[in-house]
């Protein structure tokens, strides 16, 4: 008889395979989530043993995975909204199935599809994970009419990651890196054409939806932080300058949908790379993604060429990129504003010289928007 779960909350889990959240979060940063439409994961489980997960997905989706006695997601059901305040069981498939030698064996076809047993139920307010309860009953347990849910998801931590020594990326001297000691070397990239008033940030193969920050048409020097090992040279961070005055503040880039406060500890939204390649550029700069090869990417060089300009014609704004520290990935852009708001300066951290936040905690790229 189950007469008590105990709830956690985490990221959504993927491929991942395991008794416990891969990446989990504090309840009230899952209940922002909730709130704003977008997804998480929650964990039920008895005696340190997961029973069930529900995954929350866009549009009123939730998935609800079942264990087996061995930890194993055994079988998915998935639900679609009926209505305003109830959910429908639309698919019942089993995951797992165990031969007489114990080996396993995976079903997502209709071969291990069959009717789902209680064919919908409410949709749970935060909280009200009682709802999938009697779902535990296909994996053979009981539920009691009653079941106590207990909290036991992890406190809030620290938050979002900070803007902790921006300036120190370009002061020239040694690093301790993880991979070892190592040089900065700041590096002049070239002065920037900025036309529109939109400065943007983005990989040049993918611009359809950069950072932006609106700064004065000018043109302003491109600095970069060269991190310079016993074996090879890479890009730590990039810098464009708008005004001699330092930065009194630093604050996440954001788009206009993307809130901070869904964000979990050490989490950032920055700039998604697919190319190895970080631009800055004018918002309005098109670029012409047949020439990107023999223009950008094979001429750029970890070795002796960091960076390369793209020419505007004219009057017309150019672009500068740069290599992207580790490469795909993502990376938290910072603006740096003096005390009117003004924009100073805008960097792109390529996380190569981590902070103690950046070691200490798992961080990484937050959730997207709804």
């Amino acid at each position: 008889m189950i007469d008590s779960l105990d709830v956690s909350y985490g990221d959504m889990w993927g491929s991942y395979e395991g008794p416990a959240h891969p990446a989990p979060i504090p309840s009230a940063l899952a209940a922002r989530r909730h709130a704003a439409g977008m997804s998480y994961a929650v964990l039920l489980s008895s005696r340190e043993r997961p029973l069930a997960m529900a995954e929350r997905w866009p549009r009123g989706r939730w998935r609800l995975y079942l264990f087996d006695d061995a930890s194993r997601r055994a079988r998915m059901i998935d639900f679609e909204p009926l209505g305003t305040d109830k959910l429908l069981g639309v698919r019942n498939t089993r995951l797992t199935t165990s031969d007489e030698q114990g080996h396993e064996a995976g079903s997502e076809s209709g071969e291990g599809r069959s009717p789902v047993r209680v064919p919908h139920c409410h949709a749970p307010a935060f909280g009200d994970w009682h709802v999938f309860a009697p779902f535990l009953a296909q994996q053979g347990h009981e539920p009691a009419a009653t079941v106590v849910l207990n909290d036991v998801s992890v406190e809030e931590g620290a938050g979002p990651l900070r803007p902790t020594g921006i300036e120190r990326l370009f002061v020239p001297g040694p690093r301790d890196t993880p991979d070892g000691p190592a040089v900065v070397e700041p590096a002049d990239a070239g002065m920037l054409r900025i036309t529109s008033g939109r400065l943007a940030v983005t990989d040049p193969g993918y611009v359809s939806d950069p950072r932006t920050v609106a700064v004065p048409p000018g043109e302003y020097p491109v600095t970069l932080s060269l991190l310079r090992t016993a074996r090879s040279v890479e890009v730590a961070a990039a810098r464009v300058t708008f005004l001699d005055t330092p930065p009194h503040a630093w604050e996440m880039t954001l788009r206009p949908d993307e809130d901070p406060g869904l964000l979990g500890e050490g989490e950032f939204y920055g700039v998604g790379v697919d190319t190895g390649t970080v631009a800055f550029m004018d918002a309005t700069r098109e670029v012409d993604d047949e020439m990107l090869d023999d223009e950008v990417f094979d001429p750029l060089s970890y070795v002796d060429r960091p960076s390369v300009e793209l020419p505007g014609t004219g009057t017309e704004p150019n672009l500068i990129a740069f290599t992207a520290g580790w490469g795909d990935g993502s990376y938290p852009v910072w603006t740096g504003r003096t005390e009117d708001g003004q924009a100073a300066c805008v960097v792109v951290d390529f996380r190569l010289c981590p902070t103690d936040q950046e070691t200490d905690t798992p961080g990484g790229t937050g959730p997207s928007p709804a």
